[in-house]
């Protein structure tokens, strides 16, 4: 058995995270009090998407849901507030996402200043449409159909504890500070597993929800970056090398697992909530 422990959603891709007690799975991620993970999602002039590879001062931009509005904040700014109610009239704009091409609704142009602003950079932000599809990759899932937003590959990535708490150790030995979890922005945290086990687990389930990771997480840059303070820090990656380099992933570090929902979407997942493990061998 493993234990949920975290949920975390990212409303606004490659921002700050939204803790929740608990979480409706859907086929295309999580989602909770009226909004979905990776739902916005901030584009150059030219709809190609920013992470904090490129502006690490992402990390700063916090959102939160404030009664029928997503309520984003960063330090020495004015709040932002963005209605969670879809403006069905808002005017598409063409984005790209890696290799996908899709429609998305245009926030407008306060939305646009007030995050050129925070970012030090031209850029607009994007909503995704309810209306839109974007279907998964089914090289790594079998055949399953699967879908997401604005995450890069799949609806929600897993993580256990012990895998970070593995990797702690080894940052401790060489006099190097801990890593909090949100270096590597899971969606699910869950304890009860040994370290990287979950790099072996089938299914994950909970009565009619079953979660099947289907593709190991290669790490980016991203986790280099403090998520306090918007800078690079001490990067895991040297260490995680020596350790975590995947064959499979033509030996990128991997840590973490893609999941997709296989049955009983909709389900809702809490913090505290025992999952049911099958392994895969």
């Amino acid at each position: 058995m493993a234990t949920v422990t975290e949920l975390v959603l990212y409303p606004i891709k490659s921002c700050a995270g939204l803790s929740v007690q608990e979480a409706a799975c859907g086929i295309d991620g999580l989602s909770a009090q009226g909004v979905h993970d990776r739902e916005w999602m901030l584009v150059t002039h030219d709809g190609q998407f920013l992470t904090q590879r490129e502006f690490p001062r992402m990390a700063l931009v916090n959102p939160r849901v404030d009664g029928e509005a997503l309520e984003v904040s960063t330090p020495g700014m004015p709040l932002l507030r963005l209605p969670l109610a879809h403006d069905a009239d808002a005017p598409s704009i063409d984005v790209q996402i890696w290799d996908d091409h899709l429609k998305a609704a245009d926030c407008g142009d306060a939305a646009a200043a007030w995050f050129a602003e925070a970012l030090r950079a031209e850029c607009r932000l994007v909503r995704f449409r309810p209306e839109v599809q974007r279907p998964t990759s089914t090289k790594w899932t079998g055949g399953a159909p699967s879908a997401t937003r604005f995450a890069d590959g799949y609806p929600i990535l897993l993580i256990g504890q012990a895998s970070l708490d593995d990797l702690n150790v080894k940052l401790q030995s060489t006099g190097r500070a801990p890593l909090p979890m949100n270096r590597f922005r899971p969606n699910l945290v869950v304890d009860g597993l040994e370290a990287f086990e979950e790099d072996f687990v089938e299914s994950l389930s909970a009565g009619e929800l079953n979660l099947r990771p289907v593709k190991p997480c290669a790490r980016c840059p991203i986790p280099s970056i403090d998520q306090a303070t918007g800078a690079f820090g001490p990067d895991p990656l040297d260490i995680l090398q020596a350790y975590r380099a995947n064959p499979r992933m033509e030996g990128a570090v991997c840590m973490g697992m893609n999941c997709i929902v296989s049955a009983g979407a909709g389900q809702i997942l809490r913090v505290g909530q025992e999952l049911e493990l099958t392994l895969n061998f």
